[in-house]
């Protein structure tokens, strides 16, 4: 089978790609050019690249580079800076994944003849009666079903995960066999267009303007002022410009409409219930089900239900958190094994 492989520069990619090779296939790698701004972390530095171009002329397959920096812009970037505007707490990977990661390369390995496409994703993909699904990858401290959820059917009957049946050590293990070049590389966890040095606020505060924001409590008292309601998020503590020496105060809501920013204790962002909209489902609608609202947050028990807002409302069993809106959550089957669905947490109409 001819594969193309995505190679990001890490020693999981690295890995893939030799799996696959070693398995029979014909493999040829690519590396995506995606940010092109400054990055001193993620997976988009011109190191990583190189990284990717190395490993493959180590195990010996072509490595090609396409460049979908005005893709990454629209689907990635300018969405990320609008949510901000607009109070909202999105996840750029995932959405980088969903558009570009998977989207854009599986139409690229159609135009040049590819079977199938393969990443270094921590995942795997099953068949249940006909039905592909995303299923948790062998290392749970390691696995990447819920930022890889939302791909098709289409786009999963064609998609490899050579490295989701092995642990992170196995993994390591296999490349210091082969004296892959990645072996010992650190893995990339943060947002690649968000530098350490300036963070996120020196990112967003270049493309919109900052306003201030009343910061109230429950009651409607005011506490004080935040300069940048753009920047605050529902269950964030520091940074608000309160004043110390009393009970530590949580973000329970954020309006940028009318710049405001709502406090409270830690036991008023406990919930009994989280509005989910565009839920896509797999295959068929679950009413119990087991929902995970972060990249390696604990999945937790909820009923599936209708809202008269068009939303899905997951009733959880015990009291949670409350989620930001714009935060992706993922519902997993009883067993916490396979992903049923994947939507957009939003606030209640």
């Amino acid at each position: 089978m001819k594969v193309l492989c995505a190679m990001s520069g890490g020693v999981d990619s690295s890995v893939a790609a030799l799996e696959l090779l070693r398995a029979g296939h014909e493999v040829v790698g690519v590396t995506m050019r995606l940010w092109g701004g400054d990055s001193d972390t993620g997976c988009c530095s011109v190191a990583d690249v190189d990284d990717a171009r190395r490993v493959a002329q180590q195990i010996g397959i072509d490595h090609l580079v396409f460049n979908f920096t005005d893709d990454f812009d629209t689907h990635v970037v300018d969405p990320y800076v609008r949510a901000h505007a607009d109070g909202i707490t999105p996840n750029p990977c995932i959405e980088c994944n969903r558009h570009l990661k998977f989207h854009r390369l599986s139409e690229r390995a159609d135009v040049l003849g590819f079977d199938a496409i393969a990443t270094g994703h921590h995942a795997r993909i099953v068949n249940v009666d006909g039905v592909h699904h995303v299923a948790r990858g062998a290392d749970p401290l390691k696995d990447q079903s819920y930022v890889v959820h939302m791909l098709p059917q289409h786009e999963l009957a064609r998609t490899l995960f050579p490295v989701g049946h092995l642990t992170k050590a196995q993994v390591r293990e296999r490349a210091v066999a082969a004296g892959l070049r990645t072996a010992t590389k650190p893995d990339s966890q943060d947002v690649c267009f968000i530098t350490h040095t300036g963070g996120r606020e020196q990112f967003l505060g270049a493309r919109i303007p900052f306003r201030s924001a009343t910061v109230i409590d429950t009651e409607g008292a005011l506490l004080g002022e935040v300069a940048s309601v753009e920047l605050v998020t529902i269950g964030q503590r520091r940074g608000l410009g309160l004043p110390g020496g009393g009970p530590k105060q949580y973000v329970l809501d954020v309006d940028t409409a009318t710049r405001t920013v709502v406090v409270g204790a830690d036991a008023d962002l406990l919930d009994g219930e989280l509005h989910v909209g565009g839920l896509e489902w797999a295959g068929v609608p679950l009413a119990e089900v087991l929902v995970q609202c972060s990249a390696h947050g604990a999945t937790r028990p909820a009923t599936v239900a209708a809202s008269s807002d068009g939303s899905t409302v997951l009733r959880w069993h015990e009291p949670q958190r409350r989620v930001a809106p714009g935060q992706t959550v993922v519902l997993y089957d009883i067993a916490d094994a396979l992903v049923l669905a994947g939507g957009i947490a939003t606030r209640p109409t």
